[in-house]
């Protein structure tokens, strides 16, 4: 999402690197949306695996819909979701992804009616696996009793930990695997974001609750103490948040947004931080669950909750 807008500056030439990066470490499980740059974030992955698509396992997203007049919707009909799937094949210059995700529930439309036709993909080879995001408990039962749902894709980390209190419980009741974004907690769990002015201009953190001000203040407290745990581990802080994701199970996947190369191989030395019980409890002590202050968004009401 970052290499296109959102997160500042977009590089293109280096976002395309990035990737062909991570798949030079191993890292083989790239995560885009129609949504992120208006379709081109696409792309910009369909060029950088252009002549090595059968090393990637490829996810999409449909269902945010956003208007020539900046305003945004959701949409989940059979007509849309067929629409979408072909629109994101061309951009993406494949002929199937692996995983396609409604990207946000449309409470308008009967979760039925939409896994189904997304079902209909699966039938005619255009996608392989189907998942859902920010989707509640009763919103993945009833669409996995459609279509099987291979996975489900939620913020989640040391300081979004709400899927425990159902989503994750579900996903693990179902066999779903769990795809864990902004496990970074955007950025903040690096220790690099100091003040709301290190962010540019036009970063939509700025106007993130959990970045602004007593938040901001109160967040970068529970963040020392990560730095704090890390610098005796002898890891950085982001590997240290990464690790923590990858221990709380195996069906899970965290999946790092970032734009240039150095942080990517930053993050991609998290594997090998193991953390022992101590450790982990020890975090848990540092950073209890719901001790982040602020929402994760400044309109909450589009998550299905």
């Amino acid at each position: 999402m970052g290499m296109s807008e959102f997160y500042g500056t977009a590089d293109a030439s280096e976002a395309v690197a990035t990737i062909r990066r991570a798949l030079e470490l191993g890292i083989t499980f790239l995560d885009t949306a129609d949504m992120y740059g208006r379709g081109a974030n696409e792309e910009l992955v369909g060029q950088a695996i252009r002549d090595r698509r059968d090393q990637v396992v490829l996810a999409t997203k449909f269902g945010n819909v956003r208007n020539d007049d900046g305003t945004r919707g959701v949409r989940g009909d059979a007509e849309y979701v067929r629409q979408a799937c072909d629109a994101s094949l061309r951009r993406l210059g494949v002929d199937y992804v692996d995983l396609y995700y409604q990207h946000r529930v449309d409470f308008t439309v009967p979760i039925e009616e939409t896994v189904g036709a997304m079902a209909e993909l699966v039938r005619a080879g255009k996608v392989r696996y189907l998942g859902l995001s920010e989707a509640s408990p009763e919103t993945i039962r009833r669409a996995h009793a459609v279509h099987p749902i291979s996975a489900l894709q939620t913020e989640y980390s040391l300081w979004t930990r709400d899927p425990e209190d159902g989503p994750l419980p579900a996903c693990r009741e179902l066999g779903i695997g769990f795809v864990a974004y902004s496990p970074l907690g955007r950025g903040f769990l690096t220790g690099q974001i100091r003040s709301p002015e290190d962010l540019e201009e036009d970063d939509f953190r700025r106007n993130n609750p959990r970045f602004q001000g007593e938040n901001f203040r109160r967040n970068l407290d529970l963040v020392a103490r990560v730095e704090e745990i890390a610098r005796e581990k002898g890891c950085t802080p982001a590997q240290l948040a990464l690790a923590w994701v990858l221990a709380r199970g195996d069906d899970i996947v965290p999946i790092p947004g970032t734009k240039r190369r150095r942080y990517l191989e930053d993050n991609a030395g998290a594997v090998d931080v193991e953390l022992t019980p101590e450790e982990l409890a020890r975090l848990e002590a540092a950073f209890p669950k719901g001790a982040t202050a602020g929402e994760r968004y400044a309109d909450m009401s589009t998550i299905d909750r």
